[in-house]
């Protein structure tokens, strides 16, 4: 610092930071494929010279074996780098190959990210969200889902949630069940029934969706759309593949309920016409799919310029949970996130055994978590001896014996 004629000039003076960054520098980025509950999980563990750690969750469900070979690609020169620099790590890992992005690699880079902002957070002693920008609601609402096969059922379900609390429920169609035989025909007018009765019981007080699991085409899902009367159905999620979003136009012409789509996007560009073009009213982005925080909270952007809420795909266990309550709270465009822990499922992602610490749900809301990093503690010695089973999802075909989506 120099003073001449009353005036006070700073000088840069250096600080010696050898020691902190060397610290900060990642040690190890260890996958772990295992079961918990009724479906596997790939954890990601990253640890850092001193010996902090953080935890990952990727989403690519069925294909985790690829997934965790990416992520061991990446370790291998991610080990000794800063663990601070998120951003500059997220754009390595994504442009240091010639063929880009895909599901396989970005939901690699997602559990990493993830594991990466847990660190920080662990090293500032501040919760995620406060890495993003701070807490913009108190407790983050979810929606609920209905797996009901009969329309009793269904009915009951809706009940039980409603008494709990909920206001926003999604069912799933009750003749998706067969794991051989998908004939979209012989059933959506059930479906459509189920729907007209479930509004007629509970009114417009609840929120009502249907998941269709992108198993639709054009012309089935608009003529699912043409058997609901006017305001029966509040989003309508994936109807169709979003992989021709000029489809999703086509289809935006032939019914006026907003769209939930986002799920299956693996990055900002997947996003952008569907948000441009005003393709989706609800934005399904998977944190653990689409790139972790740092993509996630640049649709998240993205969405609030379309005037257009979060409702984030959240199927996993704790970790994609607790990132999601985090991203949740930290955006100001958001609706409902996601749960598969309410009083109707019971699927064991969330295992208090394997997690000891994890966010709480309350009702239908998630507590967002308090603590330094995500705010989930994982037992490491049991998850290791949760062996994956070998998952494979069901080949559906038509009736004539034709492929089609699961």
């Amino acid at each position: 610092m120099k003073e001449a004629s009353g005036v006070v000039d700073y000088e840069a003076t250096p600080v010696s930071r050898g020691w902190e960054d060397r610290a900060a520098r990642i040690a190890s980025i260890t996958p772990f494929v295992v079961r918990v509950g009724k479906r596997n999980q790939l954890l990601v563990k990253l640890v850092t010279e001193d010996g902090l750690h953080g935890w990952g969750e990727s989403g690519l469900s069925g294909r985790e074996g690829a997934v965790s070979a990416a992520i061991d690609h990446f370790a291998s020169f991610l080990l000794g780098q800063d663990s601070r620099r998120i951003g500059r790590i997220w754009q390595e890992c994504y442009r240091s190959q010639y063929f880009e992005g895909g599901r396989v690699l970005t939901a690699a880079i997602s559990a990493i990210d993830i594991a990466l902002h847990d660190v920080l957070g662990k090293r500032l002693g501040v919760p995620v969200y406060q890495l993003l920008g701070g807490r913009q609601r108190d407790v983050v609402p979810t929606f609920a889902s209905t797996m009901a096969t009969s329309r009793s059922e269904l009915l009951r379900q809706c009940r039980e949630l409603v008494q709990a609390g909920w206001d926003c429920i999604r069912i799933y169609p009750s003749n998706f069940r067969d794991d051989v035989i998908f004939d979209p025909k012989a059933g959506l007018g059930d479906v459509a029934g189920d729907l007209i009765e479930i509004r007629q019981a509970f009114g417009h007080a609840v929120t009502l969706g249907i998941d269709m699991h992108h198993r639709l085409s054009v012309a089935e899902a608009a003529s699912f759309c043409a058997m609901l009367p006017a305001g029966t159905l509040d989003f309508l999620e994936e109807p169709i593949r979003s992989e021709a979003p000029e489809a999703y136009a086509s289809l935006r012409t032939m019914t006026n309920i907003p769209f939930a789509v986002g799920e299956e996007f693996a990055s900002k560009w997947a996003a952008a016409p569907f948000l441009e073009q005003g393709l989706t009213q609800y934005m399904r982005l998977d944190i653990c799919n689409i790139g972790g925080f740092t993509e996630a909270m640049k649709v998240a952007g993205w969405s609030e310029r379309f005037y257009i809420d979060l409702m984030p795909h959240n199927p996993l266990g704790p970790i994609c949970t607790a990132a999601t309550v985090h991203l949740s709270a930290a955006v100001s465009n958001f609706s409902w996130l996601e749960t598969r822990q309410s009083p109707v499922e019971d699927l064991g992602f969330h295992d208090p055994a394997l997690f000891p610490v994890q966010p709480v749900l309350d009702g239908p809301n998630y507590q967002i978590p308090e603590g330094p990093g995500l705010g989930v503690e994982v037992d490491e010695e049991a998850i290791s001896g949760q062996s994956p089973a070998h998952v494979e999802a069901p080949h559906l075909r038509h009736p004539d014996g034709s492929v089609t989506n699961w």
